[in-house]
């Protein structure tokens, strides 16, 4: 009993020290938004101040290149999601000639360096002669985001009850309403977590995006520029509320799914007890 109780702790402890070392850098970006600092450079702590939170956007390219990395990541994700989901519902659903070999191409990109990706992409666009910009970075974004889109919605298909779609079409729904009244709602935890993801990595994308991106500037190709000058502190204030953007809406989701979870325990008519079970499960489903 004793060594079972020694071997939690130490692996409770283990586990709490490698979270903190992921969670070190994050501590000091939403640090030093708050750090006084007297030159171009922030990266040594010289004071405690607010005047950075109370004016984000005082550096207009800064304010510019978030701008432009928000309104790319919003195009890709919505292109990714619509995409990606159909995908995954033609991967899970359908049988087809050439199923594997496309299943096979979805995981290529997951697994290619960005580097490569960038520039074959590159490559494409200036044979084509299409010139870089906005454009082209929303097309690369897309490109290796609806991956992460239909990996996660095909396992959320995955573990769906088919019957409940049988039984709609069975009492006269038509296709489209059966997928838009019975699948679509209940792969919408998916939906909703491969959407997240997608914008997520969109706006932290640098390597591909310096490839592709011309004249545009975004929020990671502004910080890999202004660290030869000097990064100003602005730019973590602006990290720090995209943190607690994300934060925000991780916890929403959990309310939803918690709510979720516990409405659909009183239309089954399950025990209030089971309740807190339930909503955990429910709630590490939909995440």
């Amino acid at each position: 009993m004793t060594r079972d109780r020694i071997r939690d702790r130490a692996l409770g402890l283990w586990s709490a020290l490698a979270l903190l070392y992921l969670f070190i850098p994050i501590f000091i970006v939403v640090l030093y938004s708050f750090n006084d600092n007297k030159g171009r450079f922030n990266f040594t702590w010289q004071g405690f101040t607010l005047k950075h939170w109370g004016h984000p956007f005082a550096n207009a390219d800064l304010a510019t290149a978030l701008q432009n990395s928000l309104l790319i990541a919003l195009l890709a994700t919505v292109i990714a999601v619509a995409l990606g989901t159909f995908m995954a519902l033609a991967l899970v659903r359908y049988g087809f000639r050439g199923r594997a070999l496309a299943d096979f191409f979805v995981f290529l990109p997951l697994a290619t360096p960005e580097v490569v990706l960038g520039a074959s992409l590159l490559g494409l666009f200036l044979t084509l002669h299409v010139s870089t910009g906005l454009v082209t970075i929303v097309i690369a974004h897309v490109m290796f985001t609806v991956s992460y889109v239909v990996v996660t919605v095909k396992a959320r298909l995955e573990g769906m009850d088919r019957h409940i779609e049988e039984a709609a079409m069975d009492l006269g729904a038509t296709e489209w309403t059966t997928f838009r009244k019975v699948t679509l709602p209940m792969i919408a935890p998916g939906v909703a977590s491969a959407a997240l993801l997608a914008a997520a990595i969109s706006v932290d994308d640098y390597v591909v995006t310096s490839f592709n991106a011309g004249q545009t500037q975004t929020f990671p190709l502004f910080i890999f520029g202004a660290t030869r000058q000097g990064v100003p502190a602005e730019v973590n204030v602006l990290a720090s509320l995209l943190l607690i953007v994300v934060l925000v809406l991780m916890a929403l989701n959990v309310v939803v799914q918690r709510a979720r979870a516990r409405r659909d325990l009183r239309a089954t008519g399950l025990m209030p007890e089971l309740l807190p079970g339930v909503e955990r499960a429910g709630a590490a489903a939909g995440g």
